[in-house]
This record gives structure tokens, sequence and C-alpha cells, in this order.
């Protein structure tokens, strides 16, 4: 049978030290591991505004489209002085009436 040594206190010093290297870094990947999943929630919570957005953006112009053409059917082509409210037809196209 073997005969046992037992490890100096210098020897045991480092062997906790390695242990407590690995358990900081799996702390460290741990708290890596939350911040990820923190800034991907972050992340989604930004794409579903923009896509929100995207389509506030889109009705907007719709909303646009067809204000525009209710205008132009009513007065014509032309142009208007949003300070005074003046609307000036277009000598080009007379008003649809």
């Amino acid at each position: 049978m073997a005969e046992e040594t037992k490890f100096t206190e210098e020897e045991l010093k480092q062997i906790k030290e390695i242990q407590d290297s690995y358990f900081d870094i799996q702390n460290k990947f741990g708290s890596l591991s939350v911040a990820t999943l923190r800034l991907n929630q972050q992340v989604e919570s930004l794409d579903k505004s923009e896509d929100e957005l995207n389509k506030e953006f889109i009705k907007i112009q719709e909303n646009e489209n067809t204000f525009l053409a209710g205008i132009t059917k009513k007065y014509g082509e032309g142009s208007l002085d949003p300070e005074t409210g003046v609307f000036t037809p277009s000598a080009e196209f007379p008003k649809n009436n």
C-alpha cells in the first residue's frame, strides 16, 4: 500500500486559490449571461418599438395620400401656402369638379 503524504500549507493555499479562481470565473460567467439576457430583452423591446413606429409612419403616409387625393379632386393641381392657407391652382391642371 502506498504511503500517505500530507500537502504543505503552501500547496493547500495554492489549491484553495485555484478553486476560488474557478468559482470567481463561474460567477462572472453567470453575471455575463444575465447581462446578455437583459440586453437581448432591451433589443427586443427596441425592435418592437421600431415596428410600431414603422406601422404608424405607413399609416400617416396613407392618410396623407388619401387627404391629398381628396384635396386634388376638390381644388385641382396647385400649391398651398400653409402659413396663409391660400391655394394657388396650376395653370396647366384645371380644377376637377
